[in-house]
């Protein structure tokens, strides 16, 4: 088991019954694991190929946040629904949980696309299919955490960039 995974905490029941979260804040709150989570997540990424990253509420923005300023490259905040101010694109998915919206202004560039944990996949997908539609080139898409028993997701014919596979 490597550092990071030891670090995350799972939380059962949470958000709701039979739901496992999985708890990163032990990994954000430690310089030397963010740093490291960070470093993994994103190892295979040509950062020549990327003007803007794109960081999906909530937790994909601290992430994509922080690597934007790492690797000095803009970030643009992927949010839930009427927390952007208008004009937005807009996207509705269905979650393992429920159901949801996201937004993102309209803009341009090549996009590395950045969340906290892929599971079933819902979530991601429709970012991708929201950045398409506002004017991003998604170049690369990384995960701090990908639930590979939840899904086989692809982008571009390869595995989701993670750090961590459970």
């Amino acid at each position: 088991m490597s550092s990071l995974e030891a670090a995350i905490v799972d939380v059962p029941d949470f958000p709701k019954p039979g739901i496992v979260f999985r708890d990163i804040t032990p990994v954000l709150s430690s310089p030397a694991l963010f740093r490291q989570a960070l470093g993994e997540m994103t190892s295979q990424v040509r950062w020549a190929d990327v003007d803007v990253v794109v960081g999906i509420e909530s937790r994909g923005f601290i992430l994509g946040a922080a690597l934007a300023a790492l690797h000095q490259k803009g970030f643009v905040p992927m949010r839930k629904a009427g927390k952007l101010p208008p004009p937005v694109h807009g996207q509705a998915y269905a979650l393992e949980y429920g159901e949801a919206t996201l937004e993102l202004k309209a803009g341009q560039g090549r996009a590395l696309l950045v969340d906290d944990v892929l599971a079933t996949g819902g979530t991601l997908e429709a970012a991708l299919s929201l950045c398409r539609r506002a004017g991003f080139d998604v170049t690369h898409v990384a995960v701090l955490i990908n639930l590979t028993y939840l899904n086989q997701l692809t982008f571009a014919g390869q595995k989701v960039l993670s750090a961590i596979e459970y």
